[in-house]
């Protein structure tokens, strides 16, 4: 069962090409480094500064354990926190998991 997780954040105006090259980095260094898809998304609608990341991992299990790697990686770390600390707005990220809803079985015909 697939596990997304979305995450949002608003980014400083004024550190705006810096975070989409920051973002950017960091979903290649995830792709070519992890078990796992990530999506930066832009926004079309609502506030232009707010976006998001956009996780699929192949369950919870896979999540956590991609999650605890990143975590223990120093270059990924240096990258996120950059990210953190010079590009986003501070207080403005919200993380939500979601799962895929498992298809209603068909009943046996006897």
């Amino acid at each position: 069962m697939s596990v997304f997780v979305y995450q949002t954040f608003e980014i400083k105006q004024d550190k705006f090409k810096e975070c989409i090259e920051n973002l950017q980095e960091i979903k290649k260094y995830r792709i070519e480094n992890y078990s796992h898809k990530v999506d930066i998304l832009t926004p079309i609608t609502g506030a232009d500064h707010v976006f998001a990341l956009f996780s699929t991992y192949e369950g919870l299990a896979e999540m956590e354990l991609q999650n605890k790697k990143m975590f223990e990686d120093e270059d990924y770390k240096k990258l996120i926190g950059e990210f953190f600390l010079e590009n986003i707005k501070q207080g403005s990220m919200n993380t939500q998991f979601y799962r895929t809803m498992s298809e209603k079985k068909e009943k046996k015909k006897e």
